[in-house]
């Protein structure tokens, strides 16, 4: 399969097409000849990705952050989940494909997993609606939930959503009324629970399984009220860009932990998640490691108290 460069990655991608001309003329004629200078040249592509990378804008940010490349929440739970159980459906009225969750063990420890899937492929994304969660995977998340306190296991959650689907069906069933009690039950879950932003956290449709003991977010990952697109439309009514929008929302993690949004940023490998899936999925599991760790020795009480505390934190030092 072809790479999927992003415009600010063109001199990359210009490089890469001729490491790789030069890598088949070198199989063809079986000479090591070339091997010196396609050498040079994959440092010199791994240097431009480090540049590229270490100052994004947040419009590039948001880009990075919607690369069809980077790891789902079948890659996460693929390869950090041992004996997973996928648990389907809200016991109301469907299952819902955007949101997926279920049982199993993360190195050794039992948990509850969940998180949104935006699907990889063309059948994949519309049976995962493209990660746009309905009611009934907001309840199927209330379910899990409850499951977890139920048997007293802490529950992990991947968030990757542009937003929740604003279909007329989704409306009629109640979307926002399940996104308000699925962010409720987050809130006084008596068990930890971590929730990691991993691509776009767009709106309702991300808090609803956001609002953890701690909220980690990848390097180039988005957390904000609205997609850019959105906040240009509904509030500039079109007359600037996505990007000018991108840039005044302040949505990169960068931000975010600077307005204490977030707890912590897991960084990413040179070139992004999507560069080395199999590096940003373990530097992602220590990371949960470290944060349950931290949370096993609270009680009930206090778990719901420091979400509490957490979350009413927010904003007050605008206010002073």
């Amino acid at each position: 399969m072809a790479a999927h460069y992003l415009e600010f990655e063109r001199p990359i991608a210009d490089l890469e097409a001729k490491i790789e001309e030069l890598s088949k003329l070198s199989e063809t004629t079986g000479s090591g000849a070339l091997e010196a200078e396609l050498e040079a040249l994959r440092g010199r592509a791994l240097e431009l990705r480090r540049q590229a990378y270490s100052k994004l804008d947040a419009w590039q940010k948001t880009q990075v952050a919607r690369h069809p490349d980077r790891p789902h929440f079948v890659d996460y739970c693929g390869a950090l989940i041992e004996e997973f159980v996928e648990l389907r459906g809200d016991r109301k009225f469907a299952d819902d494909q955007a949101i997926m969750g279920g049982l199993g063990r993360f190195r050794g420890r039992p948990v509850v997993v969940m998180g949104h899937e935006k699907g990889r492929d063309t059948v994949s994304r519309v049976k995962h609606n493209f990660g746009y969660a309905r009611p009934e995977g907001y309840r199927k998340a209330i379910r899990l939930m409850e499951l977890a306190e139920r048997f007293n296991l802490p529950v992990l959650s991947f968030v990757d959503t542009p937003a929740a689907y604003p279909g007329i069906g989704s409306e009629e069933r109640g979307v926002a009324e399940a996104i308000a009690r699925s962010t409720e039950k987050c809130l006084m879950l008596a068990t930890p629970m971590v929730a990691v932003v991993t691509g776009e956290g767009g709106s309702g449709g991300a808090l609803g399984i956001a609002c953890g003991n701690r909220v980690l977010i990848l390097e180039h990952a988005i957390y904000s009220v609205i997609p850019p697109e959105g906040a240009n439309s509904i509030l500039w009514r079109g007359a600037r860009t996505a990007e000018e929008a991108a840039k005044a929302m302040k949505i990169t993690a960068q931000d975010l932990l600077g307005m204490k949004i977030v707890d912590r940023i897991v960084a990413e490998p040179p070139g992004g998640a999507h560069s080395d899936k199999d590096a940003i999925i373990a530097a992602v599991g220590d990371a949960l490691e470290d944060e349950l760790k931290a949370l096993e020795p609270l009680d009930a009480e206090a778990l719901r108290r420091q979400r509490a505390d957490r979350f009413y934190a927010i904003g007050r030092s605008g206010l002073q």
